[in-house]
């Protein structure tokens, strides 16, 4: 019995230093006295009884499955989102961007309009969403300068909605609204890239047609009854100051039958389009106003831009750095209803300097053939009405002036008896009701042999001068005498 207690004594501290040993042993020794007939139950059991290897399990555990949730709520909320809303997205370059903030800002301050002339009235659901809407409290400043009647500039200063989020309501539907601006490098006018994103149910997604249909009749309408002058800028056309006030054609005093011709030309023309593509010709029409300074041939274009109601893209061939290449890109890309005009067609072949010269000029590397292959050649754009002006007809290559680039050429010679009497008329109508001062003015003019003589311009010039004084406008033509150039006899040549 002693040695059994012995033995049995001797057993107590073993199992006391097991007791004592470290989780991480008790597993290693637990491990080491498993067999290969045990099954993997047991085993289990045994890491399942272990609190380190539990505690990690549970926090790799809880952690997966916490990832897999967050995944779930995400794939959740996009199928949500893509099933429920609908957005759109316009970017600065396209030409609903101006119009879309112009009609927020407009709306907005009508929307603040109705809701002070309303403020009594309305159910109590109306006016909780006016409450619930917000305003536009995140504005940005658009400056623009306008030109009045007497010449004066004034300056208008209106707020279009800043970068940020907006929300509207349109229509009984919630748009939320997100103007973003990059911070990247700025584009070639140097202004920063931004896009406008519009969002709202997918049940009020017809809103955006009829939302961009009225921002469009509100652009036309702010340039009802101008003008829009538009320049090359590197490779696009951009609009050139305010537009402008269209002219009337009837202000613009040309050689008798003149204006007729040519509106009757251009007007056929733009009737003709089926007839035109029906038989392979190329759409478009070329026209060549040649003479001496002061004859129209600009204030011609504008007054018949306005009738048309086109536009006009100007660009002058003499530029600096204009090359062949761009040419060909901006004939091609003509802002639509606009008239093409090349001023001074003669004066980028006339003392040009191809290399850079020591005072850092460097003139235009327009070319002949590159002005012709632009005009009509393989690559030239279609559904086009160019006019060219000079006043050197002579300066001008054969190959330019025939029919195909220019189907008609009219010169604008000096003022004629008519033109005369039609800018009287203009001036002096009413303080001239009996036409007797005009007769005199017609037989002076005669009498001093300025018929012919004397531009249309230095006429208008010395009625502005003596705007409320018909007899002092007949007594200045003396001095014009001094300034008459040789006789120019105004002719009409068809080339096409």
């Amino acid at each position: 019995m002693d040695n059994g207690g012995a033995a049995d004594s001797s057993q107590v501290p073993t199992d006391a230093s097991t007791t004592n040993q470290h989780p991480r042993q008790q597993l290693a020794e637990q491990l080491s006295h498993t067999s290969g007939s045990r099954d993997v139950g047991s085993l289990f059991s045994q890491l399942s009884k272990n609190p380190f290897f539990t505690a990690g399990l549970g926090l790799a555990a809880l952690g997966t499955g916490l990832r897999l949730g967050q995944q779930g709520l995400r794939h959740g909320a996009a199928l949500l989102r893509r099933r429920l809303l609908v957005d759109i997205e316009i970017t600065r370059h396209d030409k609903s961007y101006p119009w879309f903030l112009q009609w927020m800002s407009y709306y907005q301050r009508m929307q603040l309009i109705e809701a002070a002339g309303k403020k009594s009235q309305g159910t109590i659901f109306e006016k909780i969403l006016q409450r619930l809407t917000p305003g536009l409290h995140h504005l940005s400043i658009d400056t623009k300068a306008v030109t009045l009647p007497n010449g004066a500039t004034q300056t208008n200063f209106s707020l279009v909605p800043g970068p940020g989020r907006h929300v509207l309501r349109y229509k009984k539907a919630f748009i939320a609204v997100s103007r973003e601006r990059e911070k990247g490098p700025l584009d070639q006018n140097g202004t920063p890239f931004e896009t406008v994103k519009l969002t709202t149910l997918y049940s009020h997604r017809r809103v955006f047609e009829e939302l961009f249909q009225e921002a469009h009749e509100l652009s036309v309408q702010a340039q009802e009854g101008k003008t829009i002058i538009y320049t090359a800028w590197s490779t696009n056309w951009q609009p050139f100051g305010q537009p402008k006030r269209k002219r009337p054609l009837e202000s613009v005093a040309l050689a008798e039958g003149v204006k007729e011709r040519i509106v009757q030309d251009i007007d056929g023309f733009l009737q003709a389009r089926e007839w035109y593509l029906d038989r392979g010709i190329p759409y478009r029409r070329g026209y060549l106003l040649w003479g001496p300074p002061g004859t129209g041939k600009s204030s011609f274009i504008q007054a018949l831009a306005g009738h048309l109601d086109f536009n006009i893209a100007m660009l002058h061939l003499s530029e600096r750095g204009l090359t062949d290449d761009r040419l060909m890109h901006l004939l091609s890309n003509v802002p639509p209803r606009s008239i093409v005009l090349l001023e001074d067609a003669d004066a980028a072949f006339g003392n040009r300097r191809s290399q850079r010269d020591a005072d850092g000029y460097q003139g235009a590397n327009v070319t002949y053939s590159g002005l012709l292959n632009a005009l009509d050649g393989v690559a030239s754009a279609e559904e086009r009405i160019v006019f060219l002006t000079t006043n050197h007809v002579e300066r001008l290559d054969e190959a330019l002036v025939r029919p195909g680039r220019v189907d008609l050429t009219v010169k604008l010679g000096d003022a004629t008896l008519f033109q005369a009497e039609q800018l009287w008329d203009r001036f002096f109508r009413q303080s001239d009701s009996d036409r007797r001062l005009r007769a005199q003015f017609v037989s002076k003019m005669q009498e001093l042999d300025l018929v012919d003589r004397v531009s249309t311009a230095t006429l208008q010039g010395v009625f502005l001068f003596n705007k409320t004084d018909p007899e002092g406008a007949i007594r200045s033509l003396q001095e014009l005498v001094s300034k008459k150039p040789h006789n120019n006899e105004e002719t009409l040549s068809n080339a096409g």
